[in-house]
């Protein structure tokens, strides 16, 4: 079975920085794009990275370019977002998810099939 796990949120203060990772099992790591999105109470889910199943490719939307940086690492199956100079409108649930056909394109248009339990970002002083 395809599973994801966020981890790594919490409280930070405004400024602050965080690494998430998340970790995934159940599907070649190596031929999927991941990406990274977030829902905020009463706000529409939002992408926030995206990264190519080599690496190579990364999107990041305008709300969080030059602040948050998306890399993967193969050997352990697992996808980071190092989120730096965090502003209270980033406080959301932080999800990672795939499309079933590894498709970068997918996911770049928001089309998750498969996510897991998100982590809490709270931004906040």
């Amino acid at each position: 079975d395809v599973q994801l796990q966020a981890s790594g949120g919490g409280l930070v203060q405004p400024g602050g920085s965080l690494r998430l990772s998340c970790t995934s099992s159940g599907f070649v790591f190596d031929d999927y794009a991941i990406g990274w999105f977030r829902q905020a109470p009463g706000k529409e889910r939002e992408g926030v990275s995206y990264i190519s199943s080599t690496g190579y490719t990364k999107y990041y939307p305008d709300s969080v370019k030059g602040r948050f940086t998306i890399s993967r690492d193969s050997a352990k199956n697992t996808v980071y977002l190092q989120m730096n100079n965090l502003k209270p409108e980033d406080t959301a649930v932080y999800y990672c998810g795939i499309h079933s056909s590894g498709s970068y394109t997918k996911i770049r248009g928001n089309e998750f099939d498969y996510w897991g339990p998100g982590t809490l970002v709270t931004v906040s002083s």
